[in-house]
Order: structure tokens, then sequence, then C-alpha cells
């Protein structure tokens, strides 16, 4: 069966789906901040004004408990993005069916205005690998995974967001770059990009690549999420600078520049600032998406599609 082409049919068919709210998800052009266990009674009691939270699926596949319980009040009150970091959607085996069963149980339990996975590996042979790993850029994988987005969005009966990766090795079986290697699985499977702006940063200085150069390869019609976090650094075993994506710091300075400058490309997209290791107060991580906001509020919210080789600064 071919894989679906019209890119614009299923973004107008999904914005309908989810009220209109965002072109590709139901997201509102606002900033969120990632959900953490320890701030679970403080938003509940202070609501802070956040435009949504999200929260790691895999976290949540159990059938009751206290994330359950404090989730389904906090999401009374919050849109909610689900993003998922065990479906091994560059894996070369079958997606795993069980765990695609519950993750349609949880979709249909908090119905979130979003969900996304990421361009990266996880497990093989029945063993589980606690990270997410890279994959070549050739016609396998490409047609592998077109097979894995088109499954997911199948069996949840939603369009999917796909993350570009933050990577640190750079594989000589490539016969893509990174940027080709997304738009034909966007074109290919209909999903939308979750734009990790952090990761583009990462692998960039990682690889001697230009961010800016990357960003303008990328379809801005596809982009329905924008991520942002912080980044550690180290340096490889021939000493030059390494650049690993922790998520344990506070979003570095170039990496808002480059956020800018998509924001002023794109317009207003739901942007969520992560945190997963040392996780700071509430009140820090508000304060961050209160800049990405203040960021947004300078452009115009999205109203139409472009690329950014036709916006982003800088063009060839």
């Amino acid at each position: 069966m071919p894989h679906a082409d019209p890119l614009t049919q299923h973004a107008a068919d999904y914005s309908a789906s989810a009220g209109g709210q965002g072109a590709l998800t139901g997201l509102p052009q606002r900033a969120g901040v990632g959900l953490k266990p320890q701030h679970f009674r403080e938003v509940l009691a202070a609501r802070p004004d956040i435009g949504f939270f999200e929260v790691h699926a895999e976290n949540y596949m159990v059938d009751g408990g206290p994330f359950h319980h404090f989730l389904t009040r906090i999401r009374e009150h919050y849109p909610l993005s689900l993003h998922g970091v065990g479906l091994s959607i560059g894996g070369v085996e079958p997606l795993d069916e069980v765990h695609l069963v519950r993750l349609a149980a949880l979709m249909a339990r908090y119905q979130p205005a979003s969900f996304s996975e990421h361009l990266a590996w996880s497990s093989h042979g029945g063993t589980f690998f606690n990270d997410l790993l890279p994959l070549p850029y050739d016609r396998a994988s490409l047609n592998r995974i077109c097979d894995h987005v088109d499954r997911v969005q199948e069996r949840l009966q939603r369009r999917m967001l796909l993350e570009n990766p933050s990577t640190y090795v750079e594989f000589e079986a490539s016969t893509l770059s990174e940027t080709a290697f997304l738009r034909e699985v966007l074109r290919r499977t209909g999903c939308g990009l979750l734009l990790d702006v952090n990761n583009v940063y990462v692998s960039c200085t990682n690889h001697g690549q230009d961010a800016r150069a990357y960003l303008r390869e990328l379809p801005l019609s596809a982009v329905g999420e924008v991520h942002l976090a912080g980044f550690a650094r180290d340096q490889d075993g021939a000493g030059a600078p390494l650049l690993i994506d922790s998520h344990g710091s506070p979003v570095d300075e170039a990496v808002w520049a480059l956020y800018a400058e998509v924001i002023a490309a794109a317009g207003a997209v739901p942007t969520l600032l992560e945190r997963d290791n040392d996780v700071p107060a509430l009140a820090t991580l508000l304060a961050e998406a209160g800049r990405a906001e203040r960021v947004m509020a300078a452009q115009p919210h999205r109203t139409d599609c472009g690329n950014y080789s036709d916006n982003f600064p800088g063009r060839a």
C-alpha cells in the first residue's frame, strides 16, 4: 500500500479533529512545561498560568496509583501533551503491539492534544535500552520508519509528531542528510514534526555543522510543537567539544537565540520547556516558560504554512 502523500490534507483533518486551536495539534500557541511528581500538589493548589503540561507516556502505563490520581485532576484544568520514549520507532524489528495497546488506552483515558515520539530506537531482541539511540539515514531505515509511523497513526487514529534527535555519532552508511530523511518521512506518512531546537544545536555543534542551515532545510508547515532544553558540555576522546542533551540545566543563550529566529520565521508555535534532571522549583520552570511566551508574543500566531528556506533568516 502506498504511503500517504498530501501533507496539507493530513494537517487539515487533524486540525479539525483537534478543535482547530493549532495547525497540527490541539495545543494552544503558548509555552508549557513538563509535569513532574514533585510539583503535582503545587500545580493543583496554585493553578499557574501555563499553556499546557507534558508527560512521558511510559510513566503512566499502569491502571492506577498516585500518578494517575494527580494527572486526572490536573488534566481537568490544562491541555496535555503526551510524549513517548519507548516505541522504538527507529528499531529494525516490528513495533511492540502490546506497547501500542497500552498507549492507545492512555490516549483514550486523557485525550491529549498532542502525541509525539522520537526518531530513534531503544529496544532490540526483547531487550530495552534506557536511551534514545541513533540510526543510519539510508533507504532501508527510511522505509522501515515510514512503516512504523504509519502503524502508530493507524492504531492511534491520530497524527503524531516525530522529534528530531540529538546525536553524537554519524554513520558512514547514511546516504541522506538528517533533514532530507525527516522531510521524506513527513511527506510519505503525513506525520508532523516536533522541532527540538536544543537537539538541533547539540547535534550540529557535535558534527561541525551550521544549525541555521539545518533549520533552513526543514518544512515549516510540519512543525506542530517546539522543545527547548539545556545541555551539558563535555569533550570527546580527541579533546573536541561535545555537547550532551542532558535536560538538566536552563536553556542556553545560544539555543534561545536560535529559538527566537525559529519563531520569527514560523510564528507562535506551542513550545515546551523540558527539565528531566536536577528539576528545580516550579517557579523556575514557569519563568523559563514565560521567556518563551515573550518571544512568541513578539510574533503573530501562525495562520499559514511555508518553508524555512522561504522564511528563515540567512537564506542562501
